[in-house]
């Protein structure tokens, strides 16, 4: 580790106002950041914690949607239960330890590509609200760690509306409990919604071909035939491109079934 400056507001002004300064960076429950940082692969001279800022924690139900903040941890939102495939997702993430620190907020800002929340953003067609506008999760995630987001810009709340049906389901590494592949399946007013996290090089995408297929008959035999290309799959030690497009398959079907 270096030595960096750590700012403690307790308002979401105070919070820009500190990001404003050069080479300060926002930093929520520190999860992937921290790490980073004790690699070196990141060096900002001024961290700002989110975690002390009680207008960006708490959940809220109104009117079929859901509004979590951007600072409430992943164990908040398991232990909610109103949106019960999200809870469900919050609960399978990492260890104790992870959900008790790591924010939603923070988690779609990193925007891992083998992370569980930009799966159920997609799928949900929910709405991730910053100090600054509000972004609809079908342009907010742009590829590999990388979002819509500004340089200094916050997330201060995720807008989910909540479906008729929804699950979802991951083929985890067993160490890091990140997904190999994770399908987030909704059924809902607008239709359906197929969002896979950890397959693609390209981070969290929508598979269109299922969505239609799903549309017409919301069971796992609709699936039958369909398959995604291995071509921009990730390849690594845990499978295969090959793998992983053969377990996006595997695992709509499974999310499907348990969607009912």
């Amino acid at each position: 580790m270096y030595a960096f400056e750590l700012e403690r507001p307790t308002t979401l002004a105070d919070a820009i106002k500190a990001l404003g300064g050069e080479e300060a960076q926002p930093l929520s429950g520190g999860q992937t950041l921290i790490p980073t940082l004790k690699q070196r692969l990141a060096m900002p001279s001024t961290l700002v914690s989110l975690t002390g800022i009680d207008e960006l924690k708490g959940i809220k139900n109104e009117g079929g949607t859901l509004t979590i903040g951007g600072a409430t941890c992943h164990a908040d939102v398991a232990k909610d239960g109103s949106y019960p495939a999200l809870s469900d997702l919050a609960g399978h993430i990492g260890d104790p330890h992870v959900r008790n620190r790591g924010t939603i907020g923070g988690s779609l800002a990193n925007n891992d590509p083998s992370a569980c929340y930009p799966a159920a953003a997609l799928a949900s067609g929910a709405t991730i609200v910053t100090n600054n506008r509000e972004i609809a999760a079908d342009n907010y995630f742009t590829g590999l760690f990388e979002t819509a987001l500004d340089e200094g810009e916050i997330i201060t709340a995720v807008k989910f509306p909540i479906p008729e049906k929804a699950a979802y389901v991951k083929f985890e590494q067993p160490a890091s409990r990140f997904a190999l592949v994770g399908v987030f399946v909704t059924k809902g007013a607008n239709g359906v919604r197929v969002a896979v996290t950890g397959a693609s090089e390209g981070g969290v995408f929508r598979w269109t071909e299922a969505e239609e297929a799903l549309s017409s008959n919301f069971a796992p035999s609709a699936l039958e035939g369909l398959s995604v290309p291995a071509d921009g799959m990730i390849g690594d030690l845990h499978g295969t491109p090959e793998y992983r497009a053969h377990l996006v398959g595997v695992i709509t079907k499974r999310a499907v079934m348990k969607a009912g």
